[in-house]
């Protein structure tokens, strides 16, 4: 259940939403066999996501500044506590979304490629 739950909070926060939600409805439908109807359709729009995510040189770089924008706001509000949330939580989460995000980069990509071949 947490995990459905921080995937739904994901959804708007940086992250990977969408893939916590089926990591969620995956865990939860062995025990609720009613949310199993839901894990299709939200595998189906998560690989159309992962597709998307890299389907030009433009979108692939997008993400990848993205990622290193994240990392760089994290350890900036990591080694300046006077900011507003400054510290290392603040600045942890914003690097744990950075790598998280390059993760789910490299995963489409070969997902992606490996379906083209």
């Amino acid at each position: 259940m947490a995990l459905l739950l921080l995937g739904i909070a994901l959804l708007v926060l940086p992250g990977p939403g969408l893939l916590l939600v089926l990591a969620g409805l995956l865990v939860i439908s062995d025990q609720f066999p009613s949310a199993a109807r839901y894990v299709d359709p939200v595998r189906e729009r998560a690989m159309r996501a992962a597709r998307e995510s890299v389907s030009s040189p433009l979108r692939i770089t997008g993400a990848a500044l993205t990622a290193a924008a994240l990392m760089a706001a994290g350890l900036f509000w990591g080694l300046m506590p006077e900011l507003p949330f400054g510290g290392w939580p603040t600045g942890a989460g914003l690097i744990l979304s950075s790598l998280l995000l390059v993760a789910l980069l490299v995963y489409s990509y070969r997902t992606t490629r490996g379906s083209r071949s």
